[in-house]
């Protein structure tokens, strides 16, 4: 069953914790499927990875459709596709329920920090609900 939770953001920082996540979920040894918006979202994180953390790698790669990412430990994509066989989903764009179910764990975001998009998570934890899943928070 895929287990779905939710990660706050209390400031306009998705970027950052997106990053974050993917390499809790790396060194946890989980390939990440990071689902964004668009070629411009991808592009502009497939950067953001190289310099989010001095310290820190994150192995990425975009899947704009000439790469191949099967062996990627981090996939960014616009498509709703699992090019990497991860067990690990960030949403940085909403996905269908019927792309969801395919994962293990599910990582959304509740934007607290801008009222509309705050009720756009709180509809999507209630129809996860709705559909038997169980979101939380992370």
């Amino acid at each position: 069953m895929t287990v779905v939770k939710f990660a706050k953001l209390e400031r306009q920082e998705k970027a950052r914790l997106l990053c974050s996540l993917a390499e809790e979920q790396l060194n946890g040894g989980k390939r990440v499927l990071i689902k964004v918006q668009d070629d411009n979202q991808a592009v502009s994180l497939d950067r953001f990875m190289w310099t989010w953390d001095r310290g820190a790698f994150l192995p990425h790669a975009f899947d704009n459709g000439s790469v191949d990412c099967i062996e990627e430990p981090i996939v960014i994509t616009v498509a709703e596709e699992n090019s990497n066989a991860a067990p690990v989903l960030i949403m940085g764009q909403p996905c269908s329920l019927d792309f969801i179910q395919r994962f293990e764990l599910v990582i959304d975001f509740a934007e607290v920090y801008d009222k509309h998009l705050a009720a756009l998570s709180r509809d999507r934890f209630r129809l996860y609900r709705e559909h038997g899943f169980k979101p939380q928070m992370y």
